[in-house]
């Protein structure tokens, strides 16, 4: 096992421990030691074992402070567990406690375990993929997780995790993204979004746009966020048509896409005129600077 692995097995420890009864880390301890001492990686106990964390370990949300969500990025760039669960960190600690973590028998038992999961192991295994050593391994895997329409699992294998953004190709990528608009999970919380973006993945953000606004749909605010520099005047044509509409959130989406786009000047000159004052004040903001991928967080309905 590397060195980082080792490291953010250590972490995941220390945060159950802060959060769960001593009764729980007894069973994950000892869970810990069988599953180290596991020989066939397509037996049934490994997943038995994963599923039964389910009795021992609460549901509710991890809620780690800034420094631990500090402390996970400088393990692993782009690792936020903001949103996992007391659950998805002891699965998680369960699957780097094979032995075998680095070799082929982990992949193999992973996929026992993703053969008999129900939706909430979905979601930790998924998450899990990153923190594994050689996480190119894992892309196919990955990728599967990013095709699902049950958004609690795109997001899992899709959002907060480095994974998709180092082992994707542009293709694997360009989906991901687009179908994040089509579930509705957070696309900011793609890791990497900001650089890799190219002008193939805004055409298909603008085509999603015009066949939204054929059938009168709305358009998510975050669609703007896959133009960057790249959409051309096709692009600030459809940026100015929805900056003439009447939802804040959406207006506001395009307004921090103008900033994106490099168009400052034209975004300046129409907050002199803007009379939302939340629009003005993305505007602004935008204009200042406040453009990146993470300035769409702002927009996430309340």
């Amino acid at each position: 096992m590397s060195t980082r692995h080792v490291l953010l097995r250590e972490f995941l420890h220390d945060l159950l421990a802060r959060r769960v009864s001593r009764a729980t880390l007894g069973f994950l301890d000892s869970s810990a030691r069988e599953v180290a001492d596991l020989a066939d990686p397509r037996g049934l106990r490994f997943p038995t074992l994963i599923s039964l964390c389910s009795r021992h370990v609460p549901r509710g949300p991890l809620t780690p402070d800034a420094d631990e969500l500090g402390r996970a990025n400088t393990l692993l760039e782009g690792w936020n567990p903001e949103r996992w669960s007391s659950l998805d960190a002891a699965r998680a600690w369960l699957v780097l406690s094979r032995s075998d973590v680095s070799g082929p028998g982990v992949i193999l038992a992973l996929e026992e375990c993703f053969a008999y999961a129900d939706v909430g192991e979905l979601v930790a295994l998924y998450r899990t993929l990153a923190l594994l050593p050689g996480p190119e391994r894992f892309a196919w895997r990955s990728g599967e997780g990013c095709r699902s329409s049950m958004r609690v699992v795109y997001e899992a294998a899709a959002c907060d995790t480095p994974l998709p953004f180092h082992v994707f190709d542009d293709l694997a990528w360009r989906q991901l993204v687009i179908k994040a608009l089509f579930v509705g999970a957070p696309l900011w919380r793609v890791h990497g979004l900001d650089q890799r973006l190219d002008a193939e993945l805004a055409r298909m953000a603008l085509d999603l746009c015009e066949e939204r606004r054929s059938a009168g749909r709305p358009i998510p605010p975050e669609l703007w966020a896959c133009l960057g520099r790249f959409g051309g005047e096709r692009g600030r044509a459809a940026l100015e048509a929805e900056l003439a509409g009447n939802d804040s959130r959406s207006r506001r989406g395009a307004a921090i896409a103008l900033a994106r786009a490099g168009l400052v000047a034209r975004l300046a000159e129409l907050e002199r005129s803007e009379r939302d004052p939340a629009v003005r004040d993305t505007m602004k903001r935008a204009a200042e600077g406040h453009a990146t991928q993470t300035a769409y967080r702002e927009l996430e309905p309340v």
